[in-house]
């Protein structure tokens, strides 16, 4: 897996949005919380909350200090198989606020 098969197209818009947006907090919150799953994934998924999709389990870690925010977040092992995606590396999807 390469570096921009780390982050889905949509994670990495939003990722741009956060970083043109005015609050640095939240965004360096939402990369610490990219980096744990990158480095200690198991760690990172000990804080999660596991989700059953379609698309196998999806991994929901908070963004530490912006309570609405989370990182929806795949181990690789929770993806079919047959996917073409298929990786054990971790896959960052989607960051944003729960309820919007």
């Amino acid at each position: 897996m390469n570096s921009t098969d780390a982050y889905s197209q949509v994670a990495n818009k939003q990722l741009d949005s956060l970083e043109a947006g005015s609050d640095v907090d939240l965004y360096n919150a939402v990369l610490d919380a990219c980096e744990l799953i990158f480095r200690l994934p198991a760690q990172a998924q000990a804080r999660s909350t596991a989700i059953m999709t379609a698309e196998g389990i999806r991994l929901r870690l908070p963004v530490a200090g912006h309570p609405p925010y989370k990182v929806f977040w795949s181990s690789g092992s929770g993806q079919p198989a047959a996917s073409k995606s298929y990786s054990q590396a971790p896959r960052i999807l989607v960051v944003r606020p729960l309820g919007f």
